[in-house]
């Protein structure tokens, strides 16, 4: 465990929809110290084009900046970096391959995340960014392409959602030509309702003690409202009704002159504030107070989290093996053979000892999911469960990465199992799922025997198991799965061998 003392330096990339963000902290005795902040409106939500890929322009203006952010992380080790991507990443056809040259850029890996998981370390970011309360919370943060909500009890969220409404994609959509008209304004507050009224009952019922926003444009707006005398205690529905008539007759967003508001905020504002608008009216929110916690600091949190008390994607991975009513105790043979397998050809296949291991016991612990659907195809089930499901902590690579491992960990062995992921995790799937197909062989009879100690190695594409004298042939279903085995691996031109 490390102490949290030793975090000297830590730091979130945030790749939004309008805005680039890098903080750069400290964490001591569970606070965040910042040492620095940039920010960079690159406006990626603005890059796509009708087809949803993101311009050379675009990727060019983003490119830029995540050079920048890298110079000043270069001396900083991977592990305490976490960068991530959000929603107009998730949307964009050509994410892949701008993404192989952001991660060049800057230098650390870029992860996309799910837009629940975004409302997670947006809630987590505000809750510990506030003095600890029993209260249940609402927290509302309108980003450039999506809008998260989350409904939370101290540092835990309840439920958590997120809408594709943003105040760039919205703004492009219902002011494109920069003029405010209250025609256009009702349009794009009638839209954003019936966006919320997805959600809206289930917020009600849940119900709630205090309304907090979070990000740029819920801070600016508070900040509008406090600087023009509009309200005296944060956010309110009087409050937004003002601002909303100040930007009507602005007229235009060239013209608006608001005290409180950044003048290069001011192109996006409308779609921002008639999101909020229809968000107070949806939910029949009265007031809301801002935090400046957030996505950013969220991702500090959980990424020290890892280090300093429980990781969140092993409760994930908990949670997932009790809903699906896994076998442990085989699950746990196949982890420590599996394990077994892993050290002894570590160094050959190149492998970082510490991920290959954190991969290969989570797949280990998730291979059997897809029995309680059917025992039939039962690893396409599992995949597809892992791919698509919300999976707290896990970036979208991370699950389609485990995915490729249960789809892969039985029956035919195929490379196009592992084409979806970049060329460097692509290899490091096939590598691992070879060694869990050895595991799952060698424990088919699901006995709680011990097995044998054995010999593994490799050498380019040839695999060798050596097993102590007569134990194979006081094993024949072992003798017969590895030959089974030595004909599929073939498949992917590896040659295995037993003795």
């Amino acid at each position: 465990m490390t102490s949290a003392a030793k975090f000297d330096k830590v730091a979130a990339i945030d790749l939004g929809s309008n805005s680039f963000h890098l903080l750069v902290a400290r964490f001591v005795d569970g606070q965040i110290n910042v040492l620095d902040r940039l920010r960079q409106r690159v406006r990626l939500a603005a890059g796509l084009d009708k087809d949803d890929n993101l311009t050379d322009e675009i990727q060019t203006r983003a490119l830029d900046c995540l050079r920048q952010f890298g110079q000043h992380l270069e001396h900083t080790p991977a592990h305490l970096v976490r960068a991530v991507g959000t929603n107009t990443l998730r949307r964009a056809d050509n994410a892949p391959e701008f993404l192989a040259q952001a991660r060049e850029a800057l230098g650390h890996p870029i992860e996309i995340i799910s837009g629940p998981e975004e409302a997670r370390l947006i809630y987590l970011g505000v809750a510990r960014s506030l003095a600890a309360a029993s209260d249940r919370r609402l927290v509302i943060d309108i980003g450039g392409g999506s809008t998260e909500l989350i409904l939370g009890e101290q540092y835990e969220p309840l439920r958590a959602d997120s809408l594709y409404i943003g105040c760039v994609s919205h703004t492009m959509q219902y002011f494109p030509d920069g003029r405010i008209r209250k025609s256009d304004f009702e349009r794009a507050e009638i839209q954003a309702r019936l966006e919320f009224n997805t959600i809206e009952r289930r917020y009600r019922d849940y119900g709630w003690d205090e309304s907090i926003g979070s990000s740029g444009t819920i801070l600016t707006i508070d900040h509008v409202l406090r600087e023009n005398g509009w309200s005296k205690r944060g956010i309110t529905s009087k409050g937004l009704r003002k601002l909303r008539k100040a930007l009507i007759d602005a007229g235009h967003v060239n013209r608006l002159s608001l005290p409180g508001m950044p003048e290069d905020r001011a192109a996006i504002f409308p779609g921002g504030v008639a999101i909020l608008i229809a968000a107070f009216d949806s939910l029949g929110i009265k007031q809301m107070t801002s935090s400046e916690g957030a996505l950013r600091e969220g991702l500090i949190f959980d990424l020290v989290g890892r280090f300093e008390h429980e990781d969140v994607r092993d409760h994930t991975i908990r949670r997932f093996a009790e809903r699906y009513q896994v076998d442990m105790e085989q699950a746990s043979r196949i982890e420590r053979t599996a394990g077994t397998l892993l050290k002894q050809v570590a160094d050959v296949w190149q492998l970082d000892l510490q991920e290959s291991s954190r991969y290969l016991d989570w797949a280990s612990r998730l291979l059997e999911i897809g029995i309680s659907l059917s025992f039939r195809g039962y690893q396409k089930h599992g995949a597809y469960i892992i791919e698509h499901a919300d999976m707290p902590g896990f970036s979208q690579e991370d699950q389609r990465f485990l995915a490729a491992l249960i789809m892969g960990h039985r029956r035919k062995m195929s490379a196009a199992y592992f084409r979806q992921l970049p060329p460097e995790k692509s290899q490091l799937a096939m590598k691992l799922c070879v060694l869990l197909r050895l595991a799952v062989r060698l424990h088919r009879s699901r006995s709680p025997e011990p097995l044998p100690r054995f010999k593994f190695t490799v050498s380019d594409k040839h695999l060798e198991i050596d097993f102590p004298d007569d134990w194979l042939q006081q094993h024949p279903l072992t003798v017969a799965d590895l030959e089974d085995e030595h004909n599929r691996l073939q498949a992917v031109g590896l040659e295995l061998s037993v003795r």
